[in-house]
């Protein structure tokens, strides 16, 4: 056991080390940007008036420096996204209305990220209701966060870590009333009285995905992208909860081909399907091969004493 953890750690720290010799440069030029994007004021020197001001900085650009190095995007400079001309302080005015990039504008027509399916999130998104009822300006960014965005369904994260980084993602908008008005003239409606029908709804919010029943599945993805019309969301408890649930394709759909180890039961009679239960759990395997082997131990005596005695 010591010896597995000596080899753990020192893997670990290699591990750590690779992403560190690939980071310096954008390490290095982002502290300029973090000394005040990480901090609720800054400073800076009127040219005006030569005087030192100090200002809020605006909520929305406080970033997590974090939650940053942790993202799929770390390896990255600020200017690799961001103007040059951010690079003079006070930012000038006009480089606020640069546009920004999105996901295909680097990811798109690149072999090394097909098996991302780019294209056609991008096309899943252009038929929801976020790219039909809003204009262009409704982006890939409006849910995730390129400063702190994780790839979770790819991950070794815990399905209810996934449940709550997705759903962060459609509340932090439809359950803030200043979010919802950027994309909505109506008002936001109360989340808890929408789903009324759901028996537990907080409870069912800590263990599903909104997208679970708001979107249209589609196979070759992981995370479906094309939001459904609210009438057209999915209402029926026998929907999830049955042996041909949607689940399977959806929210356990990675974790299972990942975690599925082989054997007659998983691999001939389960095939592709996810049944509770069904997964191999490495301490149970090593118990019940213990049991099996005391099992036959006492056949074998129990054989032995009925020879002798006979």
């Amino acid at each position: 056991m010591l010896l597995l953890l000596l080899l753990f750690s020192s893997y670990a720290s290699a591990q750590l080390l690779v992403e560190m010799e690939g980071e310096p440069a954008s390490l290095e030029s982002n502290q300029t940007c973090f000394e005040c994007h990480t901090k609720q004021i800054y400073t800076y020197e009127n040219d005006w008036t030569g005087n030192i001001e100090r200002k809020a900085m605006n909520p929305n650009f406080i970033l997590d420096s974090t939650a940053f190095h942790q993202g799929v995007h770390r390896h990255f400079a600020c200017t690799d996204c961001h103007s040059p001309e951010y690079e003079s302080f006070p930012h000038p005015g006009e480089a606020r209305l640069e546009p920004m990039y999105t996901c295909l504008d680097c990811h798109g027509g690149d072999d090394t990220y097909a098996q991302y399916h780019f294209e056609l999130i991008e096309e899943e998104f252009s038929k929801s209701v976020h790219a039909t009822r809003n204009d262009e300006s409704f982006s890939c960014w409006m849910c995730h966060d390129p400063h702190s965005y994780k790839a979770m369904t790819r991950s070794e994260f815990k399905i209810s870590e996934i449940v709550q980084t997705h759903n962060n993602a459609c509340i932090n908008c439809h359950n803030d009333p200043v979010k919802f008005q950027l994309v909505s003239d109506s008002i936001r409606p109360d989340l808890a009285k929408v789903h009324n029908f759901i028996p537990s709804y907080n409870l069912h919010l800590k263990s599903v995905r909104c997208i679970e029943c708001h979107t249209s599945q589609q196979d070759t993805m992981w995370v479906a992208h094309q939001i459904l019309e609210k009438e057209l969301a999915v209402k029926k408890c026998v929907d999830c909860h049955s042996s041909n649930t949607m689940l399977m394709a959806s929210l356990y759909k990675y974790q299972n081909l990942e975690a599925r180890q082989d054997g007659f039961l998983n691999a001939v009679i389960l095939n592709n399907s996810y049944v509770i239960g069904a997964n191999r759990n490495y301490i149970f395997n090593i118990l019940s091969i213990v049991l099996f082997g005391f099992a036959l131990l006492a056949i074998a005596i129990h054989v032995y004493f009925r020879f002798k005695n006979r």
